[in-house]
């Protein structure tokens, strides 16, 4: 199977199924020498992890991970860093009377197609299990982005009907008050009463995250083929259930003129708007980076459902198990880690550009 490993110079390449003896990856283009606080990657797998509230999936994984290599001493020694973590809590019976269907809206079909073999326990490798692995890396980086001055706001935007008036930042403090991760808390209590009754229904819900990057100089980015924009697309669209990207105006853009859409520059080279995103040409231009990235409903409904078999028979079906009604809250880790790989990869490859200079 290829398509496992992201990036150019700071490289993951994730391993594992859902329902397997465990899941892991080995980071390349670590930097040597680099103190790393183990304690903060793990408080982002907790973020990440199942069972933290009564909003999200009853799954009771400790997500606890043991790195194996490219670590000692507490410092990064320059070689791959290796890491797992084990499975503890899988219920693969919840998941046999489905050896012979396919899901409506999930990868089994296409996955029996591609391979001629799937894992029908909680969707093998195609499971956003695998995504902890990415919340690792993330992690990882986010220490070295700090460094270097680099923030990151991200943020439950919207569940359902229910969406932020206002795109701004926020501080850590703010989002993690609220259990679904949305900053307001009016709003939040609106989105929980609504993901509750959705878990009594039996059914899902989309939403979308927001997130705001600040403390990127200008120059990060290649033109052409590798933009910042377009590897930022590539990252949110590579996490399970995304289903759009947009960046600065984003679709709104299409409504709006050009003489209003333009970022006027400051006599300092920043813009009095900001409508690019802080992208333009697919390369930072110093201003704060903003997208948003969206979600479809969980697929996995506890609804009565007709699905395909393998014998090419329509069957109905009824899905058990433990899924979110809603998986933005979770998502949120996983957005903000895949944005910092980005930019840590992109770093890196700036650096490497001007050597000389």
């Amino acid at each position: 199977m290829s398509g496992s490993s992201y990036g150019q110079i700071f490289k993951l390449t994730t391993f594992g199924e859902s329902h397997g003896v465990a899941i892991g990856g080995v980071i390349e283009g670590f930097p040597s020498h680099f103190p790393i606080d183990t304690e903060r990657i793990q408080m982002a797998l907790d973020q990440r992890r199942p069972g933290q509230n009564q909003l999200v999936s009853p799954r009771k994984e400790a997500d606890k991970v043991s790195f194996l290599s490219g670590i000692f001493e507490g410092r990064s020694t320059g070689s791959p860093i290796a890491f797992l973590i084990e499975n503890t809590n899988q219920n693969s019976k919840d998941y046999q009377a489905l050896k012979e269907v396919f899901r409506p809206s999930h990868a089994d079909f296409t996955y029996q197609q591609k391979y001629g073999i799937r894992d029908h326990r909680g969707g093998g490798r195609s499971s956003a299990r695998e995504t902890a692995c990415r919340v690792v890396a993330g992690a990882l980086a986010a220490q070295v982005l700090q460094q270097l001055g680099v923030e990151s706001s991200c943020y439950v935007d919207q569940i359902g009907p229910y969406q932020l008036s206002e795109q701004q930042w926020y501080e850590t403090e703010q989002v993690e008050n609220s259990p679904l991760r949305c900053p307001d808390s009016t709003l939040s209590e609106q989105m929980q009463n609504y993901v509750s009754e959705l878990q009594k229904s039996g059914d899902t819900s989309g939403g979308a995250i927001r997130c705001i990057l600040k403390g990127v100089p200008a120059g990060w980015g290649e033109p052409v083929f590798d933009k910042l924009n377009a590897e930022l697309g590539k990252a949110m669209l590579s996490i399970n259930a995304v289903k759009g990207f947009e960046i600065g105006s984003g679709f709104s853009a299409i409504a709006m003129k050009g003489s209003t859409h333009n970022d006027r520059f400051n006599p300092d080279g920043s813009t009095q708007t900001n409508f690019s995103g802080g992208i333009q040409g697919g390369i930072s231009n110093g201003m704060p980076i903003s997208f948003r990235v969206a979600f479809k409903p969980v697929a996995s409904i506890q609804l009565p459902q007709e699905t395909l078999q393998k014998d090419g028979s329509i069957a109905a079906i009824q899905i058990e198990g433990r899924h979110d009604a809603c998986v933005v809250p979770r998502a949120v880790p996983i957005v903000s880690a895949m944005a910092n790989i980005v930019l840590l990869d992109f770093y890196l490859r700036q650096q490497r550009n001007t050597l000389f200079i």
